[in-house]
Parts: C-alpha cells; sequence; structure tokens
C-alpha cells in the first residue's frame, strides 16, 4: 500500500460506473479519510492527497467475491481441513492478497476463515480485502463437509472449512459459537457437492428442523444462513426453510428460480470453478468421482444463472476457487459476463453483492461510500476483456489508499513517484 496517503484522494479526468447504472459518468472521484465525499461531473475537484488523473480510463466500485475461501490450499478435503491451522492463515493471508491485487477488495469466506484472519487485516498486518467470514460450513454426517470415505472409519468432526453438526440443540449452539466469534453469516451444506466423497449431489440434506433453527437463531442475530445446494430439491428445501442465498444452484429449473424471486433469495454461482476443474482437474487431483460429478453441474451451470435472471433473482458473483486454481478468480467475471452482459455482470460482483452482505457503502461509486476502486486500463463496456486479462494494467484502490500501484494511469510506474503529490 502506498504510504502517507490516509486515505485522501482525487481521481481525476476518469469514465465512472456507479454500480448500477450502465451509464459513465465523466468527471472526477474526491476521497478523504477513505470515503468518497463527491462525484462531480467536472474535474475541479482537488484537496489533500494524492491527485490521479485517469487519463478517460474507466474507474469502477472494488469488486466483491462472495464465495471464497482463504483455506482452500488443495482440492484434497484432508489436506484443507487438517493440516495446521498456522499454515492454513499464512497461506490464506497470500491469496487474500493476491484477489486484493486483482481488483477484489471485499470478499466472503463462506467456509472458513476466523477473527484472527479478519483482525490482522483491519490492523494492516498484511494486505487484504475486507474480510467477512462464516467460520466452518455445518454439515451433517455423510454430507458435503463430511471428508471421511465409504471405507474409511476413523473419526473427523471438522476442521478448518466444514464442522459436521448433527440435531437441532448441536447446531443452535454451533450457531451462536460463531457468532460469538466474529462470524457475519452462517453457511449450510444442504445437498451433495463435487469433491466429497459419498453424498449424490442431487440429494437434500439436513431435515428441516435443522435447517430452521439455524436460519431463525442468525435472523434474530440480524443476519443469515446461506445453503450450498445444487438441485432443484435441495434448493427448495433450503428456501422454504429460511436460507437467503443459495451458493452454486447449477441444476436450478424454471419453478424453482420463481421460488427464488418470490422469497427474495440470492443466488451467487461459481461458474469459474466447475470450468476451471474441467480444463485443469487432472493436473491438480481431482478425483474420478469428482471429475464426473464436475461434468453434470458444469454444463448446467449457465443454463441456472439465465434461468434465476429471468425469473428476477437476485445474482451475486462467487469464485469458490481451491489450490492453484486461485489464479482463475478474474476468469469468473468473463463467464459471467458471457451469461448476463458486461453490466449485469459488474453489478452482480459490486452492488448486488454489497447488498448480500448488507453493506450499502460497498459497490458503489458515491457519496459517503467507502473508497474502494479499481480504475481499469480501458472501457469494458466496449472491450470486457479488460475486466479479466491480467496482462492490463489495473490500479486497485481499497479506502482511498493505493494497494496496487502497476499501472498507475497517470503513467508513474514506481510508489516513490506515485506519493510525490501527496501532502498532508
Amino acid at each position: 500500500m502506498i504510504p502517507n496517503s490516509q486515505g485522501n484522494l482525487t481521481i481525476r479526468n476518469a469514465r465512472i460506473f456507479d454500480g448500477e447504472s450502465p451509464a459513465l459518468i465523466e468527471g472526477s472521484i474526491i476521497v478523504r479519510d477513505g470515503r468518497i465525499t463527491a462525484v462531480e461531473s467536472t474535474d475541479e475537484g482537488s484537496g489533500a492527497g494524492i491527485v490521479l488523473d485517469a487519463g478517460g480510463r474507466v474507474v469502477i466500485p472494488g469488486l466483491i467475491d462472495a464465495h471464497f475461501h482463504a483455506y482452500a490450499l488443495s482440492l484434497t478435503s484432508a489436506i484443507n481441513e487438517t493440516g495446521p491451522l498456522s499454515y492454513s492463515a499464512l497461506a490464506g493471508a497470500r491469496r487474500l492478497e493476491a484477489a486484493l491485487g486483482r481488483g477484489f477488495t471485499s470478499v466472503r469466506d463462506v467456509a472458513g476463515g476466523d477473527v484472527g484472519l479478519a483482525t490482522a487485516i483491519e490492523e494492516g498486518l498484511y494486505p487484504g480485502p475486507r474480510y467477512f467470514f462464516t467460520g466452518p460450513a455445518l454439515s451433517q454426517t455423510g454430507g458435503h463437509g463430511d471428508i471421511r470415505a465409504a471405507n474409511d472409519g476413523s473419526c473427523f468432526h471438522g476442521g478448518h472449512m466444514c464442522e459436521v453438526v448433527d440435531g437441532v440443540e448441536d447446531l443452535l449452539l454451533a450457531v451462536r459459537h460463531r457468532f460469538r466469534t466474529g462470524a457475519t453469516a452462517i453457511k449450510l451444506m444442504t445437498s451433495g457437492g463435487v469433491i466429497s466423497p459419498v453424498d449424490p449431489i442431487r440429494v437434500p440434506q439436513y431435515s428441516a428442523a435443522e435447517i430452521r433453527v439455524v436460519t431463525e437463531e442468525a435472523s434474530r442475530r440480524g443476519s443469515y444462513a446461506t445453503a450450498h445446494a445444487y438441485s432443484p430439491e435441495a434448493i427448495t428445501h433450503s428456501v422454504l426453510n429460511g436460507v437467503r442465498c443459495i451458493e452454486h444452484g447449477n441444476l436450478l429449473d424454471a419453478e424453482t428460480a420463481r421460488l427464488m424471486a418470490e422469497h427474495d433469495v440470492y443466488l451467487v454461482p461459481t461458474l469459474v470453478t466447475y470450468d476451471a476443474m474441467g480444463r485443469r482437474g487432472a493436473e491438480i487431483g481431482l478425483t474420478e468421482v469428482g471429475a464426473a460429478k464436475n461434468q453434470e453441474v458444469l454444463a448446467a451451470g449457465k443454463n441456472a444463472v439465465t434461468l434465476a435472471r429471468d425469473a428476477g433473482v437476485r445474482i451475486g458473483f462467487g469464485s469458490d476457487l481451491m489450490g492453484e486454481l486461485e489464479d482463475e478468480q478474474l476468469a469468473g467475471l468473463r463467464l459471467q459476463c458471457e451469461v448476463l452482459g458486461v453490466h449485469d455482470a459488474l453489478r452482480s460482483a459490486t452492488s448486488t453483492n454489497a447488498a448480500l452482505l448488507r453493506r450499502e457503502d460497498l459497490g458503489r461509486i458515491a457519496k459517503g461510500a467507502c473508497a474502494d476502486l479499481v480504475i481499469l486500463d480501458g472501457n469494458p463496456f466496449e472491450e470486457p476483456s479488460v475486466l479479466w486479462d491480467e496482462s492490463r494494467s489495473r490500479t486497485v484502490i481499497k479506502a482511498g489508499c493505493i494497494v496496487s500501484p502497476n499501472g498507475l494511469p497517470d503513467g508513474r510506474a514506481t510508489m516513490d513517484e506515485a506519493i510525490c503529490g501527496a501532502h498532508a
């Protein structure tokens, strides 16, 4: 992060996507103490801090990945769950820093993470996006979060990313523990998954009473529960018992999409993880069982997003990348643009995800919003690839401070040069 900027910044000569409207605003963004104080249609803005000339480039809100896994170091669940937590945390910090460098200024970790990671980012111990976490996802015995194969006689109660919890009373205690330790939402596994060994993808998991106790307790805390669910049966089971968001949803049908819309339930698709596993799964250890499951959901994923859009479901954006596949994060924007178009895909990864997080001060470029911004090397509405082409420069700004100075739009190449214009 560029030092001494104190969250004060002026970006001039910009074309601004505000997170909602397809019409770009031409002008300046004024930032003081990490928040946007004005978006002006002229270039007269000035004041303390760094002044950047965007040179007519497009500035977008900082991107939000609503399905991220800091601790997903491998496609092998046992490694993710049972390795030293200190190693997972250090490696997770690297994953978070890399996400920030790509322009993701906020992430929602929906299976893992803890208050230590969040506090370290807030205190500046290492660079990272704003970090929203659920703690370990909740799974029934034999569910998506249970890493044991059928012939595995070992005892597994949970690890860094998932915890096996059965029964209403134990689930209630688990939810309360998560909120006590800083979780911002609760994650439930309510259908089978791709990498888990013994659970068919379509079969709903958890009873209605078990899901309901989680969603009701989360609601009492002013929060919500989100559910890993693929099939219409599992999605319906989850929605009717109070979940606020569906993760993945690849096998969604039109009737179930309408049900989601009626209950104002979000969909966070994760198209890139199936695409990446389809291309690179063999080289990184995806099992034959996992590859077969992946093929089933890969073919249906884009259709599910189309059905959700047509039904009026609010569609977010997530990546869900594990292990070495983390470098595919921006490719998720390409896949979502292919289905929704650039404008709706950008809204998904900015203002819609911010609404899901219940943070109206994120995902927008407007007075009072957090100054989380990305200056792109071009106009994504004319050249969409600037969103995902990592060979193109981008300047990432979090809370008004430049965190990725490569390709500063005024042509300055070094950090020292970039702060020459800063003053108290």
